[in-house]
């Protein structure tokens, strides 16, 4: 082990040099512009993973190809077999002018890499890659067996990675699945999130008139969709932050007093905390502390609404319309389709005859939840602690991850989520960046956590 975190140490800056590259592909998979970047960029990632000595392909889906390699198997040897997640896809960088440096050429400040994708998701698993490489080049035989499975199509839903797990379901069989995408608490705070909300996605459309009409002539004699609309989402909660939905905690498990124990041990201050969101104050169920709020409590928010006009000034309008794009968190144990159905089944109830309403089912994900007991778990536990010399914590987190749950059901595997992002990485939004340090950690977390897995088995 010495010899590989040597390795690691003596090509350290060749390692942040490849990242570099790696995030100059402007790989933006919902943007049909960025197909040939798409394409380039997995075809870069595939030569790197052969340039380590890895057997890499590159395996086509209906939409954007699917980056595979696996270390090199000795006929007849018999190991345990993980399989690491990653997705080459960023989301959009727009709106460009908010960036300090353009999103696609990286910028080094102090120790963080500013570049969209850095973070979300390049940085986090090309750190097990060059772990890897420091196995293969010193000749320290590996204790497992590792397949990468790094897509193309995180960031618009994975729609072709379920599929392609099914199609090579006896090929990525494996006692478990690890995934970098999640993040720290702090900086140089380890963490294993064991939970991740899920998701269910529902957009409403009022109609009125058949056209937008003179508020006026006709105003007083027309109910206005814009106001029925904001009548109607006002349904969805109290004032206590709890949703009013019937049915809608039935199937919610409390945590349990370790769990609450655990979240406790996370940093928090609240003054900070609003400061680095800009609110004058805070809002979340009550009894509940914010870490609780934010991971483990189920929650409805809109996304967005519209109706009417937009422009500069006024025009005096009643709208023929208004609609609005509603997303609901669910914890563990919470269906989706179920929630989905909750929802639509309440708010018809408050739908006035005035208007005429439209439902329209969107995405949905389950939870998912690994017991932070398990020898897995425990195991790394013990590979963060190792790589970053402090006691990692337990997290939930809010977001959500669907093809984990995927992974369960297809590959009967549980997942490892070992993030290494920081809060103030700004994913998904401008000037992303990754910390440099959790780089160099996260190869150091990779190169301790296959033999503490590997023993398991």
């Amino acid at each position: 082990m010495n010899a590989v975190l040597d390795y690691l140490n003596a090509h350290r800056d060749r390692f942040v040099r490849e990242l570099c590259d790696y995030v100059r592909f402007p790989s933006v998979s919902a943007q049909p512009a960025h197909k040939p970047d798409m394409r380039a960029c997995a075809e870069w990632l595939v030569a790197r993973c052969e340039a380590i000595g890895l057997e890499a392909r590159l395996c086509p889906t209906a939409g954007h190809p699917i980056a595979l390699a696996r270390t090199p198997r000795r006929a007849g040897a018999r190991k345990p077999h993980f399989v690491v997640y990653g997705h080459y896809d960023v989301q959009p960088a727009e709106p460009f002018e908010l960036w300090k440096t353009p999103p696609f050429e990286p910028r080094i400040e102090g120790t963080s890499l500013f570049a969209r994708g850095a973070s979300d998701n390049k940085g986090q698993h090309l750190a097990h890659l060059n772990a890897v490489e420091a196995y293969l080049a010193t000749g320290t035989e590996l204790p497992c067996d590792l397949t990468f499975v790094v897509e193309g199509e995180e960031e618009v839903g994975s729609g072709n990675l379920a599929g392609f797990l099914k199609e090579r379901q006896a090929e990525l069989r494996c006692d478990a699945v690890v995934v970098s995408d999640t993040g720290m608490p702090a900086p140089g705070l380890p963490a294993l999130t064991y939970a991740l909300r899920g998701i269910t996605a529902v957009e409403i459309k009022l109609t009125g008139p058949n056209r937008d009409l003179h508020s006026g002539i006709f105003g007083g004699t027309v109910d206005n969709p814009a106001m029925a609309l904001s009548q109607l989402l006002a349904q969805l909660r109290d004032k206590k932050g709890r949703v009013n939905i019937p049915g809608f905690y039935d199937d919610v498990v409390p945590l349990s007093a370790f769990e609450r124990k655990q979240l406790a041990r996370l940093p928090y201050r609240e003054r900070d905390y609003v400061k680095f969101l800009g609110v004058p104050r805070l809002f979340g169920e009550t009894g509940y502390t914010a870490w609780e709020q934010r991971s483990a409590r189920p929650t409805v928010e809109i996304n967005g609404l519209t109706s009417g006009y937009q422009g500069e000034g006024s025009k005096t309008i009643i709208p023929s319309w208004a609609s609005a794009k509603l997303t609901f968190r669910l914890v563990p144990n919470q269906s989706p389709a179920k929630i989905a159905q909750l929802v639509k089944r309440h708010l018809k109830k408050f739908v006035p005859p005035t208007v005429r309403a439209e439902f329209q089912d969107g995405h949905g994900g389950e939870a998912y939840l690994l017991d932070p007991r398990s020898p897995q778990a425990e195991a790394g536990l013990r590979a963060l602690k190792t790589a970053f010399g402090r006691e990692p914590v337990l997290l939930r987190e809010g977001g959500s991850i669907p093809i984990v749950t995927e992974f369960k059901k297809i590959l009967g595997a549980d997942t490892l989520l070992l993030g290494l992002a920081l809060p103030d990485d700004n994913a998904h939004s401008p000037n992303e960046k990754f910390d440099l340090d959790n780089y160099a950690a996260g190869q150091r977390l990779s190169a301790a956590l296959w033999p503490e897995l590997a023993a398991l088995s």
